[in-house]
């Protein structure tokens, strides 16, 4: 494979291009220009990327004489909330944007969601570019147009599908990541092997510590392997109707998480959704669905990458299930009064179900409290 990839999310007119690979940021206005109808373009990023690498995408604009604008937000969950999209929208308009501008969100996932919920805002839509910054968000929150912002009745509740134009995954950027963000990421690459490739299951197994400690080729290459599966997931289901919803994996468990812990920052999304699907594959065996020798190398291999597996990573907490379970009966999958599940037939098997009881669920959760 050459050192550059590009991946194609197949949605008609929405079509765009996903970019993998080093020295995308330097490179950006190259790739970026095709996509300005008009000037100026507005970048918007957290206080922490911008320190790290706003000067590289700004003199990469100055350099092509692009005319643009700097919105830096507070890093952090925390951000992706009403008041904070008010005057990022407020700030975008500032700018005197017009149809033909583009907003460029620069950062991880929180940036990625409030930035796609404010461009599909703006002057009723306006067109925005995801330069995903951190490992999780290039291996699956940049892709696939789903923004949002979060409320106090859960996370991720207010949004909208809008696809961006572009996706610039430059892997040269996560080098500057420390070892905890690097791993939260990791726990979604994990998450697409599981729900439908075994095989590539296995080549984490025998290669994740290199994605880890930075090998470029390893990172690349799973980064790609997650993107296509993404990518092909959209085209076939953009809105989540059905197939698409098998990327919740571990999710109705992880958000119910972060929901309890209160987005303090002590629990990371993407080790969330490590616990969470744990949590599926526990009672997937419960259930008899799934091979306890599954569950054991999910669990084994996410201890050996540093990924939590159980609530007793979180410290001393008062964990309660029936709360656990009232977050879950607000999130976003519930249909019909009933909480939907991605369940496991094993690894690489993922199937949905609506079909577990609260009395199933509350034994689960209470047996993780324990122990």
């Amino acid at each position: 494979m050459n050192a550059l990839t590009s991946l194609s999310v197949a949605l008609r007119e929405r079509s765009y291009e996903i970019l993998v690979g080093p020295n995308l940021l330097a490179d950006a206005a190259r790739h970026l220009r095709p996509v300005i109808a008009r000037p100026p373009v507005v970048v918007v990023t957290d206080f922490n990327v911008a320190q790290l690498h706003l000067d590289t995408l700004t003199g990469a604009l100055d350099e092509a004489c692009i005319d643009h604008f700097e919105i830096v937000l507070n890093a952090g969950e925390l951000t992706k909330e009403f008041d904070t999209l008010e005057r990022l929208i407020e700030e975008i308009l500032d700018t005197q944007p017009e149809r033909g501008s583009v907003i460029v969100a620069l950062g991880g996932g929180v940036i990625g969601d409030i930035v796609g919920v404010a461009a599909s805002l703006v002057i009723r839509g306006i067109d925005y570019v995801q330069i995903p910054t951190t490992l999780l968000a290039q291996v699956d929150s940049s892709v696939g147009g789903k923004t949002a912002v979060n409320t106090r009745h859960g996370k991720n509740l207010v949004g909208s599908f809008y696809q961006p134009r572009l996706v610039l995954a430059d892997t040269g950027l996560l080098d500057t990541l420390d070892g905890r963000e690097l791993r939260a990421g990791y726990a979604e690459m994990v998450k697409y092997a599981l729900l439908g490739d075994g095989a590539f299951f296995d080549w984490l197994v025998d290669n994740g510590g290199s994605v880890l400690d930075g090998d470029a080729e390893a990172r690349r290459y799973a980064i790609v392997t997650c993107c296509t599966a993404k990518a092909d997931i959209v085209a076939a289901d953009e809105r989540e109707s059905g197939r698409r919803a098998l990327l919740n994996l571990g999710h109705t468990f992880g958000h119910a998480l972060e929901a309890e812990c209160g987005y303090d920052g002590d629990l990371l999304h993407g080790e969330a959704v490590a616990i969470g699907i744990v949590f599926a594959f526990d009672l997937s065996a419960a259930l008899g669905l799934c091979p306890a020798e599954d569950v054991s190398r999910v669990r084994r291999h996410f201890n050996d990458v540093g990924l939590p597996t159980g609530l007793d990573a979180l410290g001393k907490r008062d964990w309660d299930a029936a709360s656990l379970v009232r977050h879950m009966e607000h999130d976003k999958k519930v249909r019909r009064g009933r909480i939907n599940f991605v369940l496991v037939r094993g690894i690489g098997q993922a199937f949905l179900t609506d079909d577990v009881g609260t009395d199933e669920l509350l034994r689960l959760l209470e047996d993780a409290i324990a122990a």
